[in-house]
């Protein structure tokens, strides 16, 4: 497949007649420069897990397509001579679940027939030799579905009169004078063609080793406010939207329970029938009143609904809901605090907002509404508001309330997160925090619902005030070493096979 050489501008013909031209000493260029290709390599595997679907669009000679270890890998390459490298580089033998293939991404034709769609489409430096980004990105749509992921590298703005520099010094690889995309520029671009940027980060401050200060500056400096958007490369990971879902989905409303016996029926009463097909699934831990009864009276009391007990193995909020979720039979899955505090009659936004694609971690905020006065102590209020302000910075996403017990997402992103657990460890005894960290390492697109926040009925509250702020000091540690610095060292093992894309720096 290759696009009409009539169709080609002067300035692609220029560039894919250089590509070609600097093919066979590729590899060279990248080993002068290997500090850099690594961590740009190590990076891009923190945002792309192994084996998945994998569409590299400017795929070079192969080598980041192979280092992502994909389930299924194609490359697509404007230059015949770099797309013969990598095949040359990558047998099928050795390498049978890649595929590389010669073509314009821009010609639709080329796109039509690839075999999509894929789960993650990469696009390391290309957007810099595309003729209308806005269309060519527009058209990867038809290579999507609905949790696939975008995946644009590319270099800061900011860096431009470095690299002329280090071009004219024979320290970067030649090249024709490419496109100059901030991040925001991509993010606009992404916007109109209806994709949502979720995730911009930036990387290498410093992407040189320099008998070791490159690896100190990238690993503690470059994560810091104020220092990560001076780094090389910029990074941003969009979700397409406007792919529909399947309708209807069922749901199962998982409440953790532990001496909320005054709860039970308030809580099946006050839930809304917001589903066709709805399961109320308690979650009992070890309850010293009458919870247990309770729950097997509301469940005589109503055999027209789905309600049903299950009795933790563990200790603790976090074994609940994992218990509850794995057990769980809905298309989607929600957590209800039996408390109450937040109002069950709140949960159909919650549906709408997962079952309409407006979000894949929905969350809610407490902090929005003015509160009733005994739901929540001054000194919590500010707490949870400098916690909020960390894990924003953190997640590269805007988290207001990280401790609203009422969250919700599809059954196949929590089973993903779940596979995962393994990268933050187990440490979060509440279990909002396995949900949060997991949907930003998978990239999933997190958003807060304002609810009401109200003071609790019945019962008295199971957080202490000082214990579990250390626990939330604790995690923002977990998070930092986990979200920022190990993604700053790869996020991960590294590969013999370290890949690249982009140009040689």
């Amino acid at each position: 497949m290759t696009a009409s050489p009539s169709s080609e501008s002067t300035r692609k013909r220029r560039i894919r007649d250089e590509a070609d031209a600097l093919a066979a000493e590729r590899e060279t260029w990248i080993e002068r420069n290997s500090y850099y290709y690594d961590e740009d390599y190590r990076y891009t595997r923190f945002l792309v897990p192994p084996g998945v679907r994998v569409l590299d669009l400017g795929c070079g000679t192969g080598r980041l397509l192979a280092s992502l270890r994909p389930g299924r890998g194609v490359g697509v390459d404007l230059s015949p001579r770099m797309v013969e490298e990598a095949r040359r580089r990558h047998p099928d033998t050795e390498f049978p679940n890649l595929e590389f293939i010669v073509g314009d991404l821009e010609d639709p034709a080329v796109l039509e027939g690839l075999p999509g769609p894929f789960d993650v489409v990469l696009l390391s430096d290309t957007v810099g030799s595309l003729e209308d980004c806005a269309t060519a990105l527009g058209q990867l749509h038809r290579l999507c579905h609905a949790e696939t992921r975008v995946v644009i590298a590319y270099y800061s703005r900011v860096w431009s009169p470095a690299l002329k520099v280090a071009r004219w010094l024979r320290q970067q690889m030649p090249q024709t004078e490419h496109n100059w995309l901030s991040a925001a520029d991509l993010a606009g671009i992404l916007a109109l063609q209806d994709f949502e940027v979720v995730r911009t980060d930036y990387r290498q401050i410093v992407p040189k080793r320099l008998w070791g200060l490159g690896p100190l500056a990238n690993r503690f400096l470059a994560p810091l406010p104020g220092l990560s958007k001076l780094g090389l490369r910029s990074y941003a990971v969009a979700r397409p939207l406007g792919h529909p879902l399947p309708p209807s989905p069922s749901v199962t409303v998982v409440v953790p329970c532990r001496n909320e016996e005054g709860n039970i029926a308030p809580a099946v009463e006050r839930i809304p029938r917001f589903a066709d097909d709805m399961e109320i699934l308690f979650v009992e831990g070890h309850s010293q009143d009458g919870t247990v009864a309770a729950v097997e009276k509301v469940i005589g009391e109503h055999p027209e609904l789905d309600i049903k007990l299950a009795h933790q193995d563990g200790v603790g909020k976090a074994d609940a809901i994992r218990k509850g979720f794995r057990i769980a039979r809905g298309d989607l899955l929600m957590i209800l605090d039996a408390d109450l505090t937040t109002p069950p009659e709140d949960l159909p936004k919650f549906y709408e907002a997962l079952a309409g694609g407006k979000g894949e971690l929905v969350m809610g905020t407490r902090l929005v509404y003015a509160m009733e006065d005994d739901a929540m102590q001054m000194l919590n209020m500010a707490a949870n508001k400098v916690f909020s302000w960390l894990f924003s910075w953190l997640l590269n996403q805007r988290i207001t309330d990280t401790l609203c017990g009422t969250k919700a997402l599809s059954a196949a992103n929590y089973r993903k997160i779940d596979a995962g657990r393994s990268y933050f460890g187990d440490f979060d005894p509440f279990g909002d925090f396995d949900l949060i960290f997991g949907a930003a390492k998978l990239n999933l697109r997190i958003v807060e619902i304002p609810v009401r926040y109200r003071a609790r009925q019945y019962g008295s509250t199971q957080i202490s005030r000082f214990r579990h702020g250390w626990l939330l000091a604790r995690m923002v540690v977990v998070a930092y070493q986990r979200l920022k610095v190990a993604e700053a060292a790869g996020g991960g093992a590294a590969d013999e096979s370290r890949a690249s894309a982009p140009p040689a720096t």
